[in-house]
């Protein structure tokens, strides 16, 4: 088995190695200059319509629920350990400046993260029981124009996402939450497992509707749960912030202006620190994976562009304000390149917890394992969603998708109660082979894309308008 660890671990760092890396943020590069930077321009667009009262109703156009919910359901499954433990990696591993990178992923992961979910529900279809599918095979099928191609490639998109929601979706975040209650708690893992495989079950059985419903309640609570409590710590330790920031701005830039890159026991430079917060920014927010537009073809609405701008802000979320909140109480404990009792330098989840911490004491390590399940169980439960449709496009048969439903629900057990070192890395090979045939298909249908925005753009600006006027 360790073996096969070994030979698996050197594969998942090939595939997310330099090429992957300028793969997501190169494509995210051309088409944000391609489209003239609207989605930039957009964005305070894209934020106030996620906000507004319509974005909760299902009065405009069709689909399968509000274009709030289906912005909820994508960030449930986005919004994830990697918010907690992957930002802190990215800190300890590429020192504080791999926190600018993550953000300057995310700035062009919203025009990827639009584009992928405006052309999924472009290019969407109606099931035979009347509910829509959609997403990048779905999207590789009806929108190249070799059909032959688009087959092949859908099918592969969908077969790695099947896969990948067994893995990253499932059981690595079961086990994220039996551990984080164990070391906390004390919580026996086969405890949690019984207790997560029972509520998962009965939230998945009921399909998107009920997915959607609790993930309108779930994701903003947590999320907002945890921006408050990060920002407590941010204003507690408000004496280290101006050191933390200069941290992370100078060492994105010029490592060696601070102690020659030396934090602790963390040797940073530009392309270490350029790595692991590109890497983790992708990881987190999933913009180029393809998983959000499946959510988003099921949104109601009369555009596919006006739905692409509301998804699109699930990264501006994940990204600039939930991973901000974690690398800014990071920057500002003080804890950064410290030392456990072992002398292992302090990384992932610990970290994370040491920093909130050193603000309120004890009881911050109790707000990071919370944070820990809330955050889990949504991604649990957002991507059941997402290998549904993966599984159906495959298969287009009801009664093997309530089968899947319920072995997805119980594969949840095993992941809380085995180890998975193995199944992380699997995982992880798995986002970026969903990630390849969707990026091709960005790049092959930019046009269309960049056609779509233009079409839409006088529709921004008279809303925009009609804001300014009222306001």
């Amino acid at each position: 088995m360790d073996g096969l660890n070994k030979v698996v671990n050197t594969i998942d760092g090939m595939v997310w190695g330099p090429v992957m890396l300028i793969l997501l943020v190169g494509t995210g590069i051309f088409l944000t200059v391609k489209l003239k930077f609207l989605t930039w321009r957009n964005l305070g667009y894209a934020l106030h319509s996620v906000l507004s009262k319509e974005a909760r109703t299902t009065k405009r156009g069709t689909g399968d629920v509000s274009p709030f919910s289906a912005l909820m359901t994508a960030l449930a499954a986005t919004i994830g350990t990697g918010n907690i433990a992957g930002v802190a990696t990215a800190m300890a591993s590429g020192g504080p400046g791999a926190l600018v990178w993550m953000w300057v992923s995310a700035c062009f992961g919203l025009t990827t993260k639009f584009s992928e979910c405006m052309l999924a529900i472009k290019y969407r279809e109606k099931n035979e029981i009347g509910e829509m599918s959609g997403g990048p095979m779905f999207t590789m099928k009806n929108g190249f124009k070799n059909k032959k191609l688009g087959l092949f490639m859908g099918f592969l998109f969908a077969f790695f996402a099947v896969f990948a929601s067994f893995g990253i979706g499932d059981m690595t975040q079961s086990n994220s939450i039996a551990s984080a209650l164990n070391s906390t708690f004390n919580t026996p893992m086969w405890l949690t497992g019984v207790i997560l495989t029972v509520l998962s079950l009965v939230i998945i059985v009921g399909g998107i509707k009920s997915i959607s419903r609790v993930s309108s309640v779930v994701v903003p609570v947590m999320a907002a749960f945890y921006v408050v409590a990060g920002l407590i710590c941010i204003v507690i330790n408000y004496r280290n912030l101006p050191t933390g920031l200069y941290q992370i701005f100078v060492m994105a830039v010029n490592p060696k202006a601070v102690g020659g890159g030396v934090i602790g026991t963390i040797t940073a430079s530009v392309m270490r620190s350029m790595r692991y917060g590109v890497a983790r920014g992708c990881f987190s927010n999933e913009a180029g994976m393809g998983s959000a537009a499946i959510t988003a073809a099921s949104a109601t609405t009369d555009d596919p562009v006006r739905q692409g701008y509301i998804n699109m802000t699930g990264t501006f979320w994940d990204t600039i304000v939930v991973c901000s909140i974690t690398g800014l109480v990071i920057a500002s404990s003080g804890v950064l390149g410290t030392t456990d009792a072992a002398g292992n330098t302090l990384t992932a989840v610990p970290l994370t917890m040491a920093a909130f911490e050193s603000a309120i004491g004890p009881v911050g390590a109790y707000i990071v394992s919370l944070g820990i399940v809330l955050f889990a169980f949504s991604t649990i439960i957002g991507w059941e969603y997402h290998g549904e449709k993966a599984f159906e496009y495959l298969i287009p048969n009801r009664k093997l998708i309530y089968c899947y439903r319920i072995v997805y629900s119980l594969v949840v057990y095993v992941g809380a109660t085995q180890t998975l070192d193995l199944i992380w890395n699997i995982s992880d090979i798995m986002n970026a082979l969903m990630a390849i045939p969707n990026l091709i298909c960005l790049l092959i249908l930019s046009n269309v894309i960049a056609s779509e925005v233009n079409r839409f753009q006088p529709t921004v600006d008279a809303e925009v308008a009609a804001y300014r006027h009222k306001a």
